[in-house]
């Protein structure tokens, strides 16, 4: 029951981005609109979809070309044993993306442009022009929502005055 509403504490139903699907026109900007035609234009959403933008299937990190990385992991196939589920992974959710760096399972990448220009390459096999990509990722970063407060309760002091040992 803990972990269940810790984890509620993690929701951020209050995005621009939500603002803007509940009808406030004015809750994204142009450059946002534009980046959401893009990234559903692309084929992002094809993996990237749902009410927390992904988060729901396993992938193949590289599905037109390979991705490269010093990291030994090799995705589900280490939990399988199948060679069909190398570099498979969990699509992340994209909610709060802004906010989850480093990018990719190796946390290789720290730049989240960048990290949608080798998305587009390695999944889709397009590449990204400055503009599509800053326009996507402005899309993006408006899926951050505002976390809720989580007010700790105040605990009194202790009034036990047993000696605690010393731990050497």
């Amino acid at each position: 029951m803990a972990i269940a509403e810790f984890e509620k504490t993690l929701r951020t139903p209050n995005s621009p981005f939500d603002l803007w699907l509940k009808g406030d026109d004015e809750a994204i900007n142009k450059t946002e609109k534009e980046g959401y035609a893009l990234f559903k234009e692309k084929g992002c959403i094809a993996c990237h979809s749902g009410a927390l933008v992904g988060g729901s299937t396993y992938q193949k990190m590289g599905l037109i070309k390979p991705y490269y990385t010093k990291n030994s992991d090799v995705g589900r196939s280490a939990i399988t044993g199948k060679d069909s589920d190398k570099f498979v992974f969990k699509v992340p959710t994209l909610r709060n993306i802004s906010l989850t760096y480093p990018y990719f399972h190796d946390g290789a990448v720290w730049s989240l442009k960048e990290a949608v220009k080798i998305m587009a390459d390695l999944q889709t096999g397009q590449t990204l022009t400055d503009d599509e990509a800053n326009k996507i990722t402005a899309f993006l970063v408006s899926l951050t929502g505002e976390h809720p407060k989580v007010l700790l309760p105040q605990l009194p002091p202790s009034t036990d005055k047993t000696p605690k040992p010393i731990m050497h």
